[in-house]
């Protein structure tokens, strides 16, 4: 090793050497902290001793505000060897949370006022609101919803003409309604014509509402005519509508003086053959609950119809069909139609005009 003297005659060493000595002390004065700091630490865990060896002692005062925790490697470090419990967190009570609470005071959150440059909501409608201003609409013209309307329609399922057995007559079967979507006023008409007359006819005026998406109650009053048979009123009560599988349904129940009931049940429904063309097979009944013999008609099930119509749809509201119809007649109904010379079952071709407006 080289040294020189200075001018007061001490021996001094050389700065390369001097370098090296100073960057070693510093390098073990930064280490023996890092001893100390964890000695002092796990000095009061009991379950430590065991397995934490001795630290050397130092004189160095622990001061780790200046450690590195970045450059430290633990990498090598069995932690599942630790024995914690005998460890008393309680003691921990150097540890402060305060700092680490939220000042949400300049955090903006969603709503408060518009910005000065957002769009004016009204200014597609050049200031005109609906029910406020010089632009207000009165009472009778205001905007309202498309269910609180007033519209009404007149529809003729069956517009035909009917042959069997060598007979020829006109038959027809429609409604008209007025309302709204949920309230409707209803007459129902269905009836024969032979020879320019009005052989017998059904007339009903009801009130229809609607008591779920597909579902209509009807309550009202049914009037009958027939030719060389006295008239008779009936007290209406029924549901028609839509039911699972695309069925329409119409069931209705009758109740008429001295003690007359009967029951209506009918049944259809549309097999789309292409968009404009399908077939529609029906089926009709009717049940009563006493004899009527001036009508020709028994108690329980007095008659039925089954048919096949083809229709075809020039449009929605025009549609023309032909089809065959198979009519019988049960029971006691039968028994009066025989003695008068009728036929208890009999086909018939048909061909007529569904239409709407």
């Amino acid at each position: 090793m080289k040294t020189t003297l200075n001018s007061s005659g001490i021996r001094i060493m050389n700065n390369p050497l001097k370098k090296k000595l100073l960057a070693a002390a510093m390098a073990t004065g930064a280490v023996m902290p890092v001893f100390a700091y964890g000695q002092t630490q796990h000095a009061g865990h009991a379950g430590h001793a065991d397995h934490m060896p001795a630290a050397p002692e130092s004189s160095v005062p622990v001061e780790a505000s200046g450690m590195n925790h970045g450059a430290m490697n633990m990498s090598d470090m069995d932690h599942s060897s630790m024995d914690m419990t005998g460890m008393d967190h309680g003691s921990m009570s150097g540890m402060d949370h305060g700092s680490g609470e939220m000042d949400h005071g300049d955090m903006q959150m969603q709503g408060g006022s518009a910005p000065p440059d957002a769009r004016d909501p009204d200014a597609y409608s050049d200031g005109f609101e609906r029910n406020a201003g010089k632009f207000a609409l009165p009472p009778s013209d205001a905007l309202i919803m498309s269910d609180m309307h007033k519209f009404g329609s007149v529809y003729f399922d069956q517009l035909e003409y009917v042959k069997a057995r060598g007979e020829e007559w006109s038959a027809y079967e429609g409604e008209a309604w007025y309302g709204s979507t949920y309230n409707r006023a209803v007459i129902k008409a269905e009836g024969e014509v032979a020879s320019g007359k009005l052989w017998e006819s059904e007339t009903e005026l009801l009130w229809r509402h609607a008591v779920s998406t597909f579902w209509d109650t009807e309550l009202g009053f049914r009037f009958d005519h027939a030719d060389g048979a006295p008239n008779r009123e009936w007290l209406a009560f029924g549901f028609k509508g839509l039911a699972p599988y695309w069925f329409e349904v119409d069931a209705t129940a009758y109740v008429g003086p001295s003690g007359r009931t009967a029951l209506a049940l009918e049944a259809e429904y549309d097999i789309r053959l292409t968009q404009k063309l399908y077939l529609q097979p029906r089926v009709e009944v009717n049940f009563h609950g006493k004899d009527d013999k001036r009508w020709g008609i028994g108690s329980g099930l007095t008659d039925g119809t089954a048919g096949l119509r083809v229709k075809y749809e020039i449009t929605r509201q025009l549609v023309p069909y032909v089809g065959v119809e198979w009519a019988s007649k049960f029971s006691k109904t039968a028994d009066y139609a025989r003695a008068a010379g009728e036929s208890r079952q009999e086909t018939r071709f048909v061909t007529g005009l569904s239409f709407r407006f």
